[in-house]
């Protein structure tokens, strides 16, 4: 018999991939190596001193996936009057793993690696390529792997000091919205999302212990910064159990994370311009960019 929730994500994702791809007003590049690249988008209405949105793409960390598929709901950021930045990082094999059936997620450490020189070298590159965006209102959003990579760009103050992503103190950042994020790796790894992203990403099962320290946004809490997290209550890609086992370890931290289900949505309509999922995100973020 047919699978009704396989068939409503399937037609989310049909259609939050069905956006024509927005080019960028300009590129610049934070490193050396092809993937170390940031798009940068003004803001449509020309406005002066509009904040900055930091977005970090999805896709399980797998190289199949880039900064492509997002750039539909980039540019109605921007129309909604933001400056914005699309990272890009780099991400796993396009190849399975040895013995594995599909693409490696992620890439220990570079993918940490790049999140980090990305972030630390933000306000500079923006006013190079938006002289008129406020570096000092940052928002960064991500979603589902870039969920997780935006909630861990917010508390690397938290990481452990002889790690080499360990900032001094927070982030200069408004805060964080992060979309549908693979935020617990404890409960994901449980869940089975991604079809075991999280061990490929830290480098497979058996370092999993030794690395979730260094990688897992529910274990670097609480971080003192604005966070948001938007989940659609019908998500069977990263299921809303996910998103609620971060707002638990963040409450025993003492730390209060928004939590805005949304009522038959699924993992995709959050990042596509067509659907009222993304009007609700363009709304958290103005909340904390104004």
């Amino acid at each position: 018999m047919p699978d009704p929730a396989a068939e409503r994500d399937a037609a989310e994702a049909e259609s939050a991939f069905s956006h024509p791809v927005v080019a960028p007003d300009t590129t610049v590049a934070y490193g050396a190596h092809p993937d170390q690249v940031v798009d940068f988008y003004s803001p449509r209405s020309g406005r002066a001193g509009a904040p900055l949105v930091v977005v970090l793409h999805g896709g399980a960390w797998r190289a199949e996936y880039d900064r492509q598929h997002t750039t539909p709901f980039v540019d109605f950021l921007a129309r909604r009057g933001f400056a914005v930045a699309n990272v890009e990082y780099r991400r796993g094999s396009g190849l399975p793993g040895q013995g594995g059936a599909g693409p490696v997620a992620g890439r220990w450490p570079e993918t940490f690696d790049d999140v980090a020189a990305a972030m630390d070298l933000m306000p500079g590159l923006v006013r190079e390529a938006i002289p008129g965006a406020d570096s000092r209102r940052i928002v960064v959003t991500g979603h589902s792997a870039g969920g997780h990579l935006a909630l861990w760009a917010a508390a690397r103050h938290e990481l452990p000091a002889d790690s080499p992503w360990h900032l001094p103190a927070a982030p200069a950042l408004r805060g964080v919205v992060a979309l549908a994020p693979i935020a617990d790796f404890t409960v994901a790894r449980e869940l089975g999302v991604c079809t075991g992203a999280v061990d490929q990403l830290v480098g497979g099962s058996e370092r999993f212990d030794e690395r979730r320290p260094y990688a897992d946004p529910a274990a670097l809490l609480p971080t003192g910064i604005a966070t948001v997290i938007v989940q659609g209550r019908t998500d069977i890609v990263v299921p809303q159990a996910v998103a609620e086992a971060y707002t638990d370890a963040a409450a025993k931290a003492g730390e209060t994370v928004g939590l805005t289900l949304l009522e038959d949505v699924g993992h995709f309509p959050l990042i596509d311009p067509s659907a009222d999922a993304c009007a609700v995100v363009a709304e958290e973020i103005e909340q904390l960019a104004y």
